[in-house]
C-alpha cells in the first residue's frame, strides 16, 4: 500500500469522479485507475462501484476512506513538524493562487520574502478556486490566495486581504470611452469577453451583470487575463478586469473605466485548512504579503 494510492482514493471519494480526481492529483486517469485497482487487489475488496453516470463508495470503501483520510492528515502533520524549526531558516512554502491574482500580487511578495528568508523556497501553484480548495482540503497547500465566495467555507480558516474594484475594459475607439460616466445599463446588449467557465472572475462578472438586470452577450472566453485584454483591445467586446491587472500604458491594452456605484468589487482572501494551521514559514510569508499590500497605493478611479 502506497501513500499516493491513499491520496488517489480520497480524491475520488471527494470528487465522485475518476477523471476529476486524476486532474486534482496531476496524474493521467489510466494511471490513477491502475493504482486504485492495485490497491483493491491488495485489499481483496472493491472500494468503488462504477457505472456510466457516477462512482459510489462501497461499504468497505466508506470505512477505508475514513481511515485513509486520517492517515494522510497525520502524515501531513508529521512532515510539517519534521521540517518546522523554531526560526524560519529553511524549507518550502507551497502557495496556491488564482491566475487573476498570482502574476500581479505575488511577485513582489515572493521577492521580498526570499530576501528576508533566503533558505525558504516558495512553490507557487496557479489554479482555479475549485482546484485550490481541493488542494487545501487534502493538505497539499500551506495557504491559498483566492477571492470570495468560497465553497465549503466551513472547512477553511479565511482571512481577508483586500477589497478590489473590477474595472470596465473597453476598446480605445468604443463609444463608451467618450462618456464621462458609465452605468451598468450602458452595457445592455454589449458584447463581452470573459474568463472561461470555472474561473471565478468570469462568474463574478456574470453575477454582477445579472444582479443589475443585464444579460451579457458573451462572444469569447479565455483562461488568461492578458488574452482577455488583447481581445478587448482588438474590439471583440468589453470585459471586467481586476484593478491590479489593469494597465493602459502598454501597447495593445484597452482603456479602463470605473462604473458608477454600485461598482463591481471582489474580496481577496488567504485561506487554509482549519485543521492545519500555517507553519512558521507560511505565516511569515503571509505577513510579508500583508506588508506588501499595505504599502501598495490604491490607484484613483479612472472615471
Amino acid at each position: 500500500m502506497e501513500v499516493h494510492q491513499l491520496r488517489y482514493v480520497v480524491a475520488i471519494a471527494r470528487t465522485g469522479n475518476f477523471s476529476r480526481a486524476a486532474a486534482e492529483c496531476h496524474v493521467s486517469q489510466p494511471s490513477l485507475s491502475q493504482q486504485v485497482r492495485k490497491l483493491e487487489d491488495e485489499l481483496g475488496e472493491r472500494l468503488f462501484e462504477r457505472d456510466q453516470k457516477r462512482t459510489r463508495l462501497t461499504t468497505t470503501g466508506e470505512r477505508f476512506i475514513a481511515r485513509a483520510a486520517r492517515i494522510l492528515e497525520e502524515l501531513a502533520d508529521a512532515q510539517r513538524e519534521a521540517h518546522e524549526t523554531h526560526e524560519v531558516a529553511r524549507g518550502t512554502v507551497t502557495v496556491g493562487a488564482l491566475p487573476t491574482i498570482a502574476p500581479y500580487l505575488l511577485p513582489t511578495a515572493i521577492a521580498e520574502f526570499s530576501a528576508r528568508y533566503p533558505g525558504v523556497h516558495v512553490v507557487l501553484h496557479e489554479e482555479t478556486t475549485a482546484t485550490l480548495t481541493a488542494l487545501a482540503a487534502s493538505y497539499e497547500l500551506d495557504l491559498a490566495i483566492a477571492s470570495l465566495p468560497l465553497r465549503d467555507a466551513a472547512t477553511f480558516e479565511i482571512q481577508p486581504l483586500l477589497e478590489e474594484e473590477l474595472l470596465l475594459a473597453l476598446p480605445p475607439a468604443h463609444p463608451l470611452a467618450r462618456k464621462r460616466s458609465i452605468t451598468l445599463d450602458d452595457l445592455e446588449n454589449a458584447a463581452f469577453v470573459l474568463m472561461k467557465e470555472g474561473h471565478c472572475l468570469g462568474d463574478q462578472t456574470l453575477r454582477f451583470c445579472h444582479q443589475g438586470g443585464v444579460e451579457p452577450n458573451v462572444v469569447s472566453r479565455s483562461a488568461q487575463v492578458e488574452t482577455i485584454r488583447r481581445l478587448v483591445h482588438a474590439g471583440l467586446g468589453l470585459s471586467l478586469v481586476p484593478r491590479m491587472a489593469a494597465s493602459d500604458s502598454a501597447p495593445g491594452h484597452p482603456l479602463y473605466r470605473s462604473l458608477r456605484p454600485p461598482r463591481p468589487m471582489r474580496t481577496i482572501i488567504a485561506f487554509w485548512h482549519r485543521r492545519r494551521p500555517p507553519s512558521r514559514a507560511a505565516a511569515a510569508f503571509l505577513e510579508t504579503l500583508r506588508d506588501v499590500i499595505a504599502r501598495t497605493p490604491t490607484p484613483r478611479n479612472r472615471a
